[in-house]
């Protein structure tokens, strides 16, 4: 219509389109491009930071490179012809720019909500729809205009809408949680959304083919240029200066990650040899240090040394007799001194190191011995390396102590009762049915330990044909690992209603359980979903020890090794990257084995453990068998090779599946 109405002026024809009603299908189409954006951009699964800016940078690029070929088109191919001052050509071309454009800035104006939303808020919410309200309205202030009347009110709303942008702008709390290579690339991406919105603002008014058509006269347009331009600013800028620190936070997240997944080894009711072992190393390895020992205090005011890194007995005496005579280290070292004070560090005037860090070891509230590290250089230990070690060894110290408490209780009758509480309410939990169909056999078998543990199975039957299957292992022992059992199950009954993929249903099970289990607590598990119509398994893994398969064609069993981390291990939005997701089609006679780690950890005499070598021999061995002589068999080489008269170190759980034709 604008055309017609352009041929109309041209050749001082009366065409009788009125200028209101092509403003009228302008507004139409602002809207219908904005619900199909807001619409598609809400059905998207992928929006991750850098994909919504890349999607918004893409669009503009594809604006721009139509500005560029048009302006090629008429300046250069058509220069010197009457086609390049032919008004309906140059209508034309307005007009797709202008509709490209329209799609560029409200489909941006769409993704930056998505990002001014990442951590809601009332406020923010609040502040977004006032925003949406005042776009709206600024849509319809086109059919107002005439002349220069409304000239004042055209300044007034485009000013009010630059500085509710400029509000906006404040809500960039997504950038900390970008990494460095991706700040970069955000940095590139926002650079091309401010250039291609600031050229395609200056192309667009100088292709305006009326006086009727005047970009600056539509308050909508101007309002969306400026909210585009402003929090892409604001964005560059923040994301420029938050560079410098990327490094650093990234190696401290790497930091925590790596203590999490150190802790995973260290179990309650571990030998106490074998947890400050792991203490020493993992305390080195974090503070990079060059040399360092661990002592303990024994009875009649004895020292122990029990661990000793890269430094000789003689130098470490040496070094010891200077501490003493140092304050405040010889305060600190002093075991009759009080022992608030968790660790000290500072200076250290000695030929070989310059810095040291020492560490008391406490359970019950009782100093049992220091940890010391060494550095060459001055100065080595800053607090945030101090802060990270503090948290380890306090973590290796609860595991000590509820090694000695277990010791202990296993000798006091009233632990021995709320054993037994915990036992019945821990048998009271596992499935007295597993949900099968013909095409398959499944078989369960658990056995706790005399320390209660948190081993944990189940089956869920969606239909006849689909399955949800999960073995979990709750840490630590006793009552505390019977009730995180509890919760876990009923976090498995609450999502498993939902139908959610292995991994989806591993990442909403850590949500849910972060806010419930103790911070020193966490599950291992595996989750599977078996679809026998499609003969498929779909699986994921979440620290539990690997899945072991028996292939029928191939005629021996291997372990299905997908990474996770264990339930609880991090507690925020970054756990699904901890994840993958296994695919297996099954064939009729494969078997499926899920088990707990109390089965390959079992010892006998020597301390030798089953292992996972014997678990897979033996399911070779009798793979023939019905699922159920199969779970017999493996539990009674277990038991043979522990000793029949061998109280187990855990608990035995595992559950048997074989396919049948």
């Amino acid at each position: 219509m604008d055309s017609l109405r352009i041929f109309g002026e041209v050749n001082q024809l009366d065409v009788g389109i009125s200028p209101q009603l092509t403003n009228i299908l302008e507004i139409i189409f602002f809207i219908i491009v904005y619900v199909f954006f807001n619409d598609n951009i809400n059905k998207k699964q992928n929006n991750r930071f850098l994909n919504l800016i890349w999607r918004a940078a893409s669009t503009g690029l594809v604006a721009s490179a139509f500005f560029v070929a048009s302006y090629l088109f008429r300046e250069v191919l058509m220069a010197d012809t009457k086609l390049a001052e032919d008004e309906q050509l140059k209508n034309l071309s307005y007009h797709i720019s202008f509709a490209l454009t329209s799609i560029f800035l409200i489909s941006t104006s769409l993704l930056w909500k998505n990002l001014i939303l990442y951590q809601r808020t009332k406020n923010v919410v609040q502040q977004w729809q006032a925003f949406e309200i005042i776009l709206l309205m600024s849509m319809f202030f086109v059919l107002f205009i005439e002349g220069g009347e409304t000239r004042f009110g055209l300044v007034a709303g485009i000013l009010f809408i630059v500085i509710y942008s400029i509000i906006l702008s404040v809500n960039l709390k997504w950038i900390p949680y970008l990494t460095i290579r991706e700040k970069w690339k955000s940095l590139l991406f926002l650079f091309i959304i401010i250039f291609s919105a600031v050229g395609l603002f200056f192309q667009l008014a100088d292709l305006q083919p009326t006086q009727d058509i005047n970009l600056v006269s539509n308050l909508f347009l101007m309002g969306l240029f400026a909210f585009v331009i402003i929090y892409s600013l604001s964005s560059f800028l923040v994301t420029l200066f938050n560079l410098p620190t990327s490094s650093v936070f990234e190696q401290k997240l790497v930091e925590a990650i790596s203590f999490q997944k150190l802790s995973q080894s260290i179990k309650p009711g571990e030998d106490e040899e074998r947890v400050l072992d792991i203490l020493m190393d993992s305390c080195m390895s974090a503070a990079y240090v060059d040399a360092a020992w661990m002592e303990l205090h024994l009875p009649d005011d004895e020292i122990k040394v029990a661990h000793q890194r890269f430094i000789s007995d003689e130098e470490r005496g040496n070094l010891r007799k200077t501490l003493l005579n140092t304050d405040p280290f010889g305060d600190f070292l002093n075991t009759n001194s009080p022992s608030n004070i968790e660790y000290i560090y500072g200076k250290l005037n000695y030929e070989a190191f310059a810095s040291i860090v020492i560490f008391q070891l406490k359970v019950h509230k009782k100093r049992i011995g220091n940890i010391f590290l060494i550095k060459e250089v001055k100065e080595g230990f800053n607090k945030e390396m101090i802060d990270i070690i503090s948290t380890f060894v306090g973590q290796a110290c609860i595991s000590v102590e509820n090694y000695r408490l277990l010791n202990e209780a296993l000798r006091n009758e009233r632990y021995k009762e709320e054993l037994e509480i915990a036992k019945k309410v821990q048998q009271s939990l596992l499935p007295s049915h597993l949900h099968h169909n013909d095409c398959f056999e499944i078989h369960g078998f658990s056995a706790a330990a005399d320390e209660v543990g948190g081993d944990y199975y189940e089956t869920y039957a969606y239909n006849n044909h689909q399955f949800a299957m999960i073995i979990g292992d709750v840490s630590g022992k006793g009552t505390s690992a019977a009730f995180n059992m509890s919760q876990m199950k009923g976090v498995f009954h609450s999502l498993v209603q939902i139908n959610l993929s292995p991994k989806e249903f591993l990442v909403k099970a850590n949500k849910a359980l972060s806010n419930c289990l103790e911070k020193k607590s966490f599950i291992t598990t595996t989750y599977y979903i078996l679809d026998t119509k499609a003969k498929t398994i779909q699986f994921a893994r979440a620290g539990h020890c690997p899945t072991l398969y028996f292939n029928q064609k191939k005629g021996g069993a291997e372990f299905l090794k997908i990474t996770g981390m264990g339930l609880g291990m991090v507690r925020n939005d970054q756990y699904e990257e901890f994840l993958e997701e296994g695919y297996i089609r099954y064939e009729p006679g494969d078997i499926l084995l899920m088990y707990t780690d109390g089965i390959i950890e079992a010892k006998n005499e020597i301390g030798e453990e089953f292992g996972y070598e014997r678990l897979k021999s033996t399911l070779d061995g009798c793979s023939r068998n019905s699922a159920e002589n199969i779970k017999e068999e493996i539990i009674d080489t277990v038991y043979s090779f522990v000793g029949k008269d061998t109280l187990p170190d855990d608990d035995y759980s595992l559950m048997v599946v074989k396919f049948k034709g």
